[in-house]
């Protein structure tokens, strides 16, 4: 079985909907995020801020390249991996690629009482997400499935994934 891997942008669901994925399908979770502040012995927040956005970005990639060769698993990764063609396609490799998507605004209230949102820690934190969201677009739609998280629960977003997981796995 290919493994599921969640994409998106923060706030969209994805640590939630990957737990929940997990227990269903009995699959191990894995998050790329969690795994790179293990290796490193530091937070995402503190690679970004001693090192920038781009030694954290070839952390990343390697640590993705490491994690995808993983089975029956499902796959957290952070908002910005798919910014690599390396990532995705080392994600595609043995994984199904299912992107996350969510509102501006609810993206907003979703991450606001996360001080751990490097990205967001700007005067103006909704055009940034504009922004972002923008930017990252072509990149999302690289994934083989895209789920609106607008107004479902974790649970079902979970339940969307199965249904169409199912129809590609294969």
């Amino acid at each position: 079985m290919k493994n599921i891997v969640l994409t998106g942008f923060m706030g969209t669901g994805k640590t939630e909907v990957s737990r929940i994925l997990s227990q269903k399908l009995n699959y191990i979770l894995i998050d790329v995020d969690s795994e790179i502040e293990k290796e490193q012995n530091i937070t995402i927040a503190e690679i970004f801020k001693q090192y920038g956005e781009a030694r954290f970005r070839e952390i990343e990639s390697g640590v993705i390249k490491r994690l995808s060769e993983a089975k029956n698993a499902v796959i957290s990764t952070g908002g910005g991996a798919v910014l690599r063609q390396e990532n995705i396609d080392n994600l595609k490799k043995n994984g199904v690629v299912v992107c996350l998507t969510a509102l501006p605004e609810t993206i907003l209230k979703r991450t606001s009482n996360n001080d751990d949102r490097p990205l967001l820690r700007v005067e103006n934190p909704i055009l940034k997400i504009k922004e972002l969201l923008e930017f990252r677009r072509p990149h999302y739609e690289k994934a083989d499935i895209m789920i609106d998280t607008e107004k479902k629960s974790p649970l079902e977003v979970a339940e969307e994934i199965i249904i169409m997981y199912i129809g590609v796995r294969s």
